[in-house]
C-alpha cells in the first residue's frame, strides 16, 4: 500500500469555526484543528486569547494532499471565507486574534501566499487593499477538545447559525467540483 505525501496549512480568517466548518466540505482535506498562532504565551487557552492580549490569532491547521488539493487552490477558498482587507477584524469579531494570517511552514509556501496575495490585488476584487499577514509559522497550539468540530456538534449556537451557514453555501456554490460530496 502506497503512502501518500501530505502537506499542512495554518489559517487565520477570524473565527476558527468559521474556516473550519466550510473547508471540511473539500475533498483533499484530511483533517482540520483549531488552535492558536502568532502570540507570545506558551499553551495559551481559548479564555486568554480572547482577550487580545497573547498576540495570538484564531487559526486551523488543515493537514491536505497536495495530489487531490493543492496549497495554491486551498488558499484560494480561504479568501473567498474572509474579507482579507479589514484589519484584525472580522464581521462583529474585533481584535488581533481575528486577523487575517497565513502561517507558512516553507519557503514555497511563503512565495506562493505572496503570489495569490498579489494576484488577488490585481484582480481588484475588493475595495481596499488585503492586509493578510504571511509569516512563518512559529508554534501551534491546539485549541481546546470542545473546539473540534463545533459547528457541526452545536448548529444551534446563535453566533454559528448566523455566520457559518453562508460561508458553507459559497463554498458549495464556488467550488462544487471540489466538494467531498458531490
Amino acid at each position: 500500500m502506497t503512502q501518500h505525501k501530505t502537506e499542512t496549512a495554518v489559517l487565520a480568517g477570524g473565527c476558527f469555526w468559521c474556516i473550519e466548518a466550510p473547508l471540511r466540505e473539500i475533498r483533499g482535506v484530511l483533517s482540520i484543528e483549531p488552535g492558536y498562532a502568532g502570540g507570545d504565551m506558551p499553551d495559551p487557552t481559548y479564555e486568554a486569547v480572547c482577550t487580545g492580549r497573547t498576540g495570538h490569532a484564531e487559526v486551523v491547521r488543515i493537514e491536505f494532499d497536495p495530489a487531490i488539493l493543492s496549497y495554491r487552490d486551498l488558499l484560494g477558498m480561504f479568501f473567498v471565507l474572509h474579507n482579507p482587507t479589514t484589519l484584525n477584524r472580522q464581521g462583529n469579531d474585533v481584535g488581533t486574534q481575528y486577523r487575517s494570517a497565513i502561517f507558512t511552514l516553507s519557503t514555497e509556501q511563503a512565495q506562493i501566499a505572496h503570489q495569490v496575495c498579489a494576484e488577488l490585488t490585481a484582480q481588484k476584487l475588493w475595495p481596499d487593499p488585503i492586509v493578510t499577514q504571511i509569516v512563518p509559522l512559529e508554534h501551534f497550539y491546539p485549541a481546546e477538545t470542545y473546539h473540534q468540530d463545533y459547528f457541526a456538534k452545536n448548529p444551534g449556537n446563535p453566533y454559528c447559525s448566523a455566520v457559518i451557514p453562508p460561508k458553507i453555501a459559497k463554498i458549495r456554490k464556488l467550488f462544487r467540483d471540489r466538494l467531498v460530496h458531490t
